[in-house]
């Protein structure tokens, strides 16, 4: 770590030969190519080498290899060489698998970057944390995480939590004298308090933190399903290995030849058990969680994809989640008469209804009262860009104002204080909820002239603020204090009111869940009045509790089902809420911005951040950002979710029907005194489609549109339910049956294709299953056999490959196909599409029911 603690701030600028100005985009450039980027060690990923090497690491796999050099030394080489092919072909398929999985989830780490604000060109800018240098000046928030090691340059109250380095859990204050510590601030570690700004000294491996890396990586869990689903595959294996060794002794006794027999046996394990069912959780939870990410929501971890389609009650903010978040000012409370206030947006154009000379110290206060900036790019909260846009339209202009008298003190705003208050020079502004600002004055400015704050005149004053709020405008009180500073003895200077209007596609949205068995339930900071005309325009019914009702309540779970709107609420009304509505039951999603809102944001089952307005504390708490902040985007990633879920039960629904299929195939026909129905690569082939393109087209499956029409998933309710039990076997007693039925029929005649019509009817039965599997509700004609072209590229794939196998004389011999005529193959799909047909009938009667 690069100390300077003997040196002024422009000591410190002039050591790593910087400006105030901060890095030239041409030094920073350079200085990245120097230093790298300020990321830390990760644990080395697998390689794609050694995840296709890895696909050989099971010994049913490695006694089939065994077997394909027997089969060199004893002269068959087609055969051996078709059993390397299909391995080979195993491997890849596994392969993509796994590797498609690991890389989509670190492109998703990529997308939810953490981001920091630096000083770039004399600009104050937004980059991804991994592109800061040494040199970089950088700015420091309540809820931050430090991006890189720095030296303080300047603080206000600010202090850090430092357990990542320290294990110290108590928050230690900054300085900027030239301590050993106390003026340095610490890649990982969480800004608590305050505001500064700072210089780079170490990035990346470099830092502190940097240095310990190695020790303090973790290894990745499993979700709970893919854990499930692992213990699943061993069971299933059991139950196959049992079968296959019946298999063998049976044909042995029968006096099968020994070598084919024992390749087959050893084919239809490989076939049947299920050793990469965790992959395909992985793999269908990637694939959604990248078409989420592309509708503005980031999944931060795995498992909650699994929670998603089983939310019962979405709580959401307000301010920017379910308004637009862009506040405009539209009236100004200013002696005891409401201004008009004209402009769109945060354009600085507009005008004022009476001469803004009449108000111009509450301008004046809730520009200097004021952490945003409008200087070159907007930045900072939007409630405060609307106070600084509105002096703007005046000619009062923060950083002119700030010349004139700077900040010397502050004390910042919290969810509980509910005010903040600025120091300069000789006098204080202050700015608030106006119930709560009005505690702190006892004067009131009327016309230039200060005025005792009468019980008259407070009254007039809540009237006009329950009038403003009653308009759905966000409304702030502004005051100031002349003379010695105390937080008493304030002269109240009036109210501005901000119109935040709902966004357009918000009450739709709010249906949208209403549809699907979701409660919608908006918790915000902003008076009742203000919150229950916002409610009354997004279509929530208007029950209202405010946070102070909360703490006189003995018991909220009593009372929290009615509930739809909270207001006046604090973080930790937002946990007691959330811990209400789990005691009924309720798998709750809760969004959160600030600092105090991440033991909410833990509680929930969904933890959703906002991916603007959020600080990086409250994104490390979440399971979920919000890119854009909007409630479309939760109720999308709910969608989602039950999409992934369902494609996740499809992909199993086809894999494990099949398994069955085939081992059922084999096992009855051996306890029915039939010969082999499957040689061991036709076994192998029938593996491919199982765990290849078929199956894996089931996971890019579009969203069933009557998905948000049903109510949400029982978290308790097993994938694998009983009714999903009965369908994979019966599904798979069909296809045993009928490839056993066309088998035994052709040996009654004589026929040399019976092997081959039986395993070409099989796989026929397979590419069926693929078309029943897509959904378990909406007939295909429903949904439309081309709305998944994934899966009928896939298909055509099978068919022609299949075509390959029966007519090449290249591969017949070690396949054991013959040529069949074109009746042969349409009697073979008919006979296949029995299981199409049944359950094309079986869905229109379920939806028949349904309809009466």
């Amino acid at each position: 770590m690069n100390s300077y603690h003997a040196m002024t701030k422009n000591d410190v600028l002039a050591e790593l030969n910087i400006t105030e100005q901060g890095l030239t985009g041409k030094d920073a450039l350079q200085r990245l190519k120097k230093y790298g980027e300020n990321d830390l060690p990760e644990k080395k990923k697998r390689s794609r080498i050694g995840i296709f090497l890895d696909q050989f690491k099971n010994y049913l796999i490695f006694i089939l290899l065994v077997a394909a050099v027997t089969e060199i030394f004893i002269g068959k080489y087609t055969e051996a060489f078709a059993i390397f092919l299909v391995l080979l072909i195993n491997a890849a398929l596994g392969c993509t698998q796994e590797y498609k999985a690991q890389t989509s989830i670190e492109a998703l780490r990529k997308i939810s970057a953490p981001k920091a604000k630096v000083l770039r060109d004399g600009v104050r800018t937004q980059i991804d944390s991994s592109k800061i240098v040494p040199g970089d000046i950088i700015f420091l928030e309540t809820g931050d995480r430090v991006p890189a090691d720095a030296r303080l340059l300047e603080i206000v109250n600010l202090a850090a939590e430092e357990s990542s380095l320290t294990g110290e859990s108590i928050p230690v204050e900054k300085t900027i004298e030239a301590l050993q510590r106390t003026n340095m601030v610490f890649q990982g570690t969480i800004i608590v308090k305050g505001r500064g700004t700072a210089v780079v000294t170490a990035t990346g491996i470099n830092t502190e933190i940097g240095k310990i890396a190695e020790l303090i990586q973790s290894e990745e869990e499993s979700t709970p399903l893919e854990i499930k689903l692992e213990q699943l595959g061993k069971h299933i294996g059991y139950i196959v290995g049992f079968i296959c060794i019946v298999v063998f002794v049976t044909g042995f006794f029968r006096g099968e030849e020994k070598f084919n027999l024992f390749l087959t046996t050893v084919s239809l394990a490989v076939a049947a058990i299920p050793e990469g069912l965790p992959i395909v959780v992985t793999l269908t939870s990637a694939i959604g969680i990248q078409r989420m990410a592309k509708k503005n929501a980031l999944i931060r971890r795995l498992p909650s994809v699994e929670t998603l389609g089983s939310t019962t009650v979405i709580c959401t903010d307000k301010t920017g989640t379910l308004t637009c978040n862009q506040m405009t000012v539209k009236k100004i409370y200013a002696n005891r008469d409401v201004v008009e206030v004209t402009g769109v947006g945060y354009s600085t154009e507009g005008n004022f209804s009476k001469d803004p000379e009449d108000f111009d110290i509450l301008l004046k206060a809730g520009a200097l009262c004021n952490d945003a900036s409008i200087a070159g790019q907007n930045f900072g909260d939007p409630t405060e860009i609307a106070l600084l846009v509105c002096a703007a339209k005046a000619g009062q202009i923060k950083e002119d104002l700030e010349k004139e008298t700077p900040r010397t003190s502050e004390i910042p705003f919290t969810p509980e204080r509910k005010y903040m208050i600025t120091i300069h020079g000789n006098t204080a502004y202050a700015k608030g909820a106006p119930d709560i600002l009005l505690t702190l004055c006892d004067s009131v400015l009327i016309n230039g002239k200060s005025i005792k704050l009468t019980i008259k005149e407070k009254d007039e004053i809540l009237a006009a603020f329950q009038k403003l709020a009653g308009d759905a405008l966000r409304v702030l009180g502004i005051a100031y204090k002349p003379g010695e500073f105390s937080e008493k003895g304030f002269i109240f200077l009036g109210l501005q009111g901000m119109m935040d209007p709902p966004r357009k596609e918000v009450k739709e949205e709010i249906q949208k869940c209403r549809n699907a068995g979701i409660k919608v339930v908006m918790i915000t900071g902003d008076h009742p009045y203000t919150a229950a005309a916002i409610g009354k325009q997004i279509g929530l019914e208007v029950k209202i509790l405010t946070g102070k009702q909360i703490d006189e309540l003995p018991d909220l779970n009593s009372v929290v089902e009615d509930i739809i709107i909270f207001a006046r609420v604090s973080p930790e009304h937002k946990l007691r809420i959330v811990e209400a509505l789990k005691s009924h039951g309720h798998i709750v999603a809760m969004t959160g911005d600030g600092v105090n809102d991440a033991p909410a944001l833990k509680k929930a089952d969904i933890g959703i951040a906002m991916g603007i307005s959020g600080t990086d504390v409250a994104k490390e708490a979440s399971d979920m950002i919000l890119s854009d902040d909007n409630f479309k985007s939760i109720v999308s990633a709910v969608e989602e979710g039950r999409g992934i879920y369902e494609n996740i039960k499809k992909f199993l629904r086809f894999q494990l029907s099949t398994n069955a299929g085939a081992i059922l195939t084999v096992f009855i026909g051996t306890l029915a005194g039939l010969p082999l129905p499957l040689t061991a690569l036709q076994l192998l082939w029938i593996n491919v489609i199982v765990d290849g393109p078929p199956a894996l087209s089931l996971s890019v499956e579009p969203l069933d549109p009557e998905s948000m029409k049903q109510p949400p998933r029982n978290p308790r309710e097993q994938i694998l339910s009983r009714k999903m039990l009965i369908h994979i076997f019966a599904i798979g007693y069909m296809m045993a049956i009928g490839t056993l039925g066309i088998f035994s029929y052709m040996l009654s005649i004589g026929s040399p294709k019976a092997q081959t019509l039986a395993f070409t009817t099989f796989v026929f039965f397979q590419l069926f299953n693929v078309l029943n599997c897509r959904s378990d509700i909406h007939s295909i004609f429903k949904i439309g056999f081309f709305s998944n072209r994934t899966s009928i590229l896939s298909i055509t794939g099978v068919i022609l490959i299949q075509a390959a196998i029966v007519y090449f004389p290249q591969v017949q011999g070690a396949f054991g196909t013959v040529s069949l005529s074109l009746k042969d193959w349409l009697f073979s799909a008919a006979i296949a599409s029995s299981i199409f047909i049944a359950f094309e009938i079986s869905k229109s009667i379920k939806n028949r029911k349904k309809t009466i």
